[in-house]
């Protein structure tokens, strides 16, 4: 038997749920960092509230996506923080290249 990795520890310690809302979080915090260090943002400002809606949004989308793929816990909350991570912008961008390709 395996031991249990950082998101089996964090999901057995708050539950899956909130655990994917972390793995949110965390992937859309990484994108504010980026644009902190570009001088984009100033990391305490209000463009930070706005991400809260944007975490949510993903995590739900991240998480259909793992399920969809069948995917395992561990790898559904990473599937979370990557699309979290590029946000909404960034999925409509992969989907319609996506979608273009797709057509035949």
């Amino acid at each position: 038997m395996t031991e249990p990795g950082l998101v089996d520890w964090l999901s057995n310690l708050i539950g899956g749920a909130a655990t994917t809302l972390v793995g949110a979080a965390i992937g859309r915090l990484m994108w504010h960092s980026g644009e902190v260090r570009k001088g984009q943002r100033r990391f305490f400002s209000r463009e930070l509230l706005w991400e809260i809606p944007v975490v949510f949004g993903m995590a739900f989308i991240g998480e259909a996506i793992a399920s969809y793929l069948g995917a395992n816990a561990t790898v559904g909350t990473g599937i979370v923080a990557l699309a979290a991570y590029y946000g909404p912008r960034g999925a409509e961008v992969l989907l319609a290249k996506w979608l273009t390709r797709a057509k035949p």
